[in-house]
């Protein structure tokens, strides 16, 4: 299984990873801890392991044009009643990467990926699938208030892998 995504630099994923233990410790939930701060650009799929280099190179035929950009983080969201999340704040450049690289993508005909029809949510998770709905409000009443600001300067696509405990980054297609 694979996902392909914009990886954040070590100083924001040691700021989720707190956010994510505090998570484990208090509600019991450890998903989140196992891929590094990320903002998904293409969910999760399947592919055989043979299309690795194949993939490797349409990311770099993409990534080859693009410039790097800020990413902002601010504050807190949630999808109700079970994710939590670092807001990324929207801007022009992240969202038409993002319909540019899918697009990218889709034109090769080589890979089993979807275009997601829900409208473009970037953000960094901290809790997913494993809050259970009762601990849902009690961590969201926590967070909903909490402030959080943060920025970098994204240089490159991300490919992770998930080696059936933990998703690992196996190559980035770095920007010009």
């Amino acid at each position: 299984m694979y996902f392909i995504a914009l990886v954040a630099p070590k100083e924001i994923n040691d700021d989720m990873l707190k956010w994510k233990q505090f998570m484990k410790e208090r509600f019991e939930c450890a998903v989140a801890l196992r891929s590094p701060a990320h903002i998904t650009l293409i969910p999760p799929f399947w592919m055989d392991e043979h299309l690795e280099q194949d993939i490797e190179k349409a990311m770099h035929s993409f990534s080859k044009h693009q410039d790097p950009f800020d990413i902002r983080l601010e504050n807190f969201g949630a999808f109700k009643p079970r994710v939590i999340y670092v807001d990324v704040v929207l801007s022009a450049k992240l969202t038409d990467l993002h319909a540019q690289f899918q697009e990218h993508m889709m034109e090769t005909g080589l890979f089993p990926i979807n275009m997601d029809p829900r409208p473009y949510h970037p953000h960094v998770t901290i809790a997913t699938r494993d809050l259970n709905k009762k601990a849902f409000n009690e961590a969201w009443n926590i967070f909903q208030e909490k402030k959080y600001e943060a920025s970098w300067v994204t240089r490159g696509i991300s490919l992770l892998r998930h080696d059936q405990k933990k998703w690992e980054v196996i190559f980035t297609s770095q920007f010009r």
